[in-house]
């Protein structure tokens, strides 16, 4: 089932009754000139096992306790925006899995060559698809590219990477003079902030769900980083949000302020289409198949992750 991803970006008053989101609005409930016919028809529920992503982008939102924890219990991801209206914190459920501690011991486990012919893996599939929205986008040749998909080796010792980006990143955007892939960078940096925080999200929600711990990565290994496994399981992913900017920028144009239309457009990054292992499926139900044939790799049932190709 493909889970709603819900944005608050007004003031809003968020509960739970009967296992439904209640959404009520402050400007109608304090307003002592409406009729209560009114106040009732401007209030909304939700189904909670419907929702999959709830970001909070307004500092007058009020959720109840009662909300987060029916919330977390359904395996939804809360993000929290900052006042520049960026993702700036994620609330993931600590228990998602019936056998969690089986899969957290084989995790904690797994031998450094595993993790490291599974970051090869991961950075093959991530270049694979950063030289298809380039050809499909930008019409750029690729050769270079798929050589060094093919010569990544275990553990990505010669960081090819960091050298298909260079290349990805000067031709990706070439209406941005010099433009370099940077949180505080130019436009559309932003955008790419907005979309990949979603991702991140997306990704570490199926982690959780698949019984697996975000913080404990294959590759990534930042002491302050949470999620250092979403951030290595997200990079084959990143282009699909990429390639999203890229049409909303060809049309539109860059822009310096995140609007709600284009809050509207980055948070349809769960439902986008995607290929997998053979077949066509929404990005969040694909972020499901990746961590789940993680889980497998650890315990030893397989070798390989199954990640989305372009």
């Amino acid at each position: 089932m493909i889970k709603r991803t819900l944005c608050f970006s007004n003031p809003a008053y968020l509960s739970l009754k009967n296992e439904q989101l209640v959404i009520k609005l402050p400007q109608v409930e304090k307003n002592e000139d409406l009729p209560e016919s009114f106040k009732a028809d401007a209030l909304k529920t939700l189904p909670i096992e419907d929702i999959g992503v709830v970001v909070l982008d307004n500092k007058q939102i009020t959720i109840t306790q009662g909300l987060m924890e029916a919330l977390l219990d359904n395996n939804c991801a809360v993000i929290t925006c900052d006042k520049s209206h960026l993702p700036v914190g994620l609330l993931l459920p600590l228990c998602g899995n019936t056998v969690q501690n089986e899969r957290f011991r084989h995790q904690l486990d797994a031998s450094l060559p595993l993790k490291k012919q599974l970051w090869q893996q991961t950075v093959q599939q991530k270049i694979h698809n950063q030289a298809a929205v380039l050809a499909e986008c930008r019409d750029v040749p690729v050769t270079n590219m798929m050589k060094w998909e093919k010569d990544v080796r275990s553990g990505d010792p010669d960081n090819l990477e960091g050298r298909a980006a260079v290349f990805y990143w000067k031709n990706l955007f070439p209406n941005q003079p010099d433009f370099t892939r940077d949180r505080d960078g130019v436009a559309p940096n932003n955008m790419l902030n907005y979309g990949y925080a979603i991702l991140r999200a997306v990704v570490a929600r199926s982690l959780v769900s698949s019984g697996l711990l975000p913080t404990w990565g294959i590759h990534h290994h930042n002491r302050y980083n949470a999620y250092c496994l979403a951030d290595d399981i997200m990079e084959p992913y990143r282009p699909y949000v990429d390639e999203l900017v890229v049409n909303y920028t060809d049309e539109h144009g860059y822009v310096e302020e995140l609007t709600t239309d284009v809050k509207k457009v980055m948070l349809s990054i769960p439902v986008l289409d995607v290929k997998i292992n053979g077949q066509r499926s929404p990005l969040m139900l694909a972020a499901t198949q990746t961590t789940a044939s993680l889980a497998r790799c650890f315990s030893g049932e397989s070798r390989k992750i199954i990640y989305p190709e372009k």
